[in-house]
């Protein structure tokens, strides 16, 4: 059914321009949508970092005491004491981890934003279903079958929309992407998998399946031309793709993720919501302060969405990238020198329109008692109210509630990173 479902809306998308990605042919010369890829069209890229990124050393209170009386081993040290492991100052009372020293001429720049002290209503530590709640927008529903981007693809539906609106840098189609609407999922540009976002991934789910299923039909008009552009973006090799402006992705999954959702936001073909996974947050042992086993996987993701931003240049005017985590994790460091799951956490909010330059949200201390169940920072802002926020006034999605059913967000809750 899934298949069937995605086949249908390709027929009725057309033909998709694939410009820079390999030898063009010539169907696409011509404009192949009207909207999408179009100047001033607007791309958001979200990023999820999963297994719980511990939000207080990403985006270190170091102007708070306590911080430093709790993490003995793990804290990152106060900016200003010429140490390479010591924080980088933000306002003089935030500072970002050392390995995020690429974020900071984007904070400087007005480009880049924090969110801090943001989370669910829902108290889980579980990694599951924490982030089952986060993706469905719908925290502490089980029942909820579709993900909150979806629903926005759904809510704002486009007579000629691009097969490649909607894409996940990852083998398997994101719960965010989940539902309705039609979603792509690629491991690789060179390989990747389309499905409908309905059940699990099937080894025939890709197009040429769907073709098989439909030869008639793809072998007739833009049937036809979406196929041929599938099949030439398929045959794009991502080794081959050379970042502009002196941009530099670096090594790894994620990395490569990012370098290759850049590639198709250049590539003009309808790209409006992009999706990538930062895994490996998990940090019950041996998390490390300065350096260690959380500044490796933070280096990469400073890199990764620094080297995007310069990469883009002129087009980041219309993107946004957010970042999330599931929850955060303990404000007070455990007996093995790590954290273990906790509450709210730090997002990240770059490019486009955002007000950068500021630490967002009201900071609910470190005191014992002014911590969520008396050992977690306590949650300040929902992060639906975040969510909205971008649909609305990025995207420019005007009724929010089909995107999140039973909670009303309201722009009086919004923390007006966006202009």
């Amino acid at each position: 059914m899934a298949i069937e479902m995605t086949r249908r809306v390709f027929m009725k998308a057309g033909a998709a321009a694939v410009v820079g990605l390999g030898a063009v042919p010539r169907f696409l010369l011509r404009a192949a949508f009207a909207g999408p890829g179009a100047a001033g069209h607007k791309v958001l890229v979200v990023v999820f970092q999963r297994g719980a990124a511990d939000g207080l050393n990403m985006v270190v209170p170091y102007g708070e005491r306590q911080y430093f009386a709790v993490r003995p081993n793990l804290a990152i040290q106060p900016t200003g004491r010429g140490a390479a492991d010591s924080a980088v100052d933000l306002d003089g009372f935030f500072g970002l981890h050392p390995a995020l020293a690429p974020f900071k001429p984007l904070y400087d720049g007005g480009r880049l934003g924090v969110v801090h002290a943001v989370g669910s209503p829902d108290s889980t530590r579980s990694h599951f279903d924490a982030q089952d709640y986060m993706e469905s927008a719908t925290p502490g529903v089980k029942s909820t079958s579709d993900g909150w981007l979806n629903r926005y693809l759904k809510a704002k539906a486009r007579q000629q929309a691009s097969p490649f609106r909607a894409v996940a840098l990852g083998r398997r189609l994101p719960r965010s992407l989940m539902g309705e609407a039609p979603a792509i999922a690629m491991g690789r540009i060179d390989e990747f998998d389309v499905r409908g976002g309905l059940g699990p991934a099937s080894p025939r789910a890709g197009f040429e399946a769907l073709y098989e299923r439909g030869v008639r039909d793809l072998l007739h008009g833009t049937g036809r031309e979406t196929f041929e552009a599938m099949k030439m973006l398929k045959a794009a090799d991502p080794t081959r793709y050379q970042p502009a402006h002196g941009a530099e992705y670096p090594p790894g999954p994620f990395g490569m993720a990012i370098q290759q959702i850049a590639q198709l936001i250049k590539a003009d073909i309808g790209l409006e919501i992009a999706v990538a996974d930062s895994d490996g947050w998990d940090t019950h042992v041996g998390q490390g302060g300065g350096q260690g086993q959380m500044a490796n996987r933070l280096t990469e993701f400073g890199q990764a969405i620094a080297a995007l931003h310069q990469d883009l240049g002129d087009k980041m005017k219309d993107v946004v990238v957010l970042t999330m985590s599931e929850f955060g994790r303990t404000v007070r460091e455990n007996g093995n020198r790590g954290t273990d799951h906790g509450h709210a956490n730090a997002m990240f909010v770059l490019g486009g329109a955002v007000k950068g330059g500021k630490v967002y949200g009201q900071w609910p201390g470190l005191q014992p008692e002014q911590l969520f169940e008396g050992r977690d920072l306590a949650r300040t802002t929902d992060f639906r109210d975040v969510f909205g926020e971008v649909l609305q006034r990025h995207l420019g999605l005007r009724d929010l509630a089909p995107v999140f059913p039973k909670y009303q967000v309201s722009a009086a809750r919004f923390r007006k990173f966006l202009a």
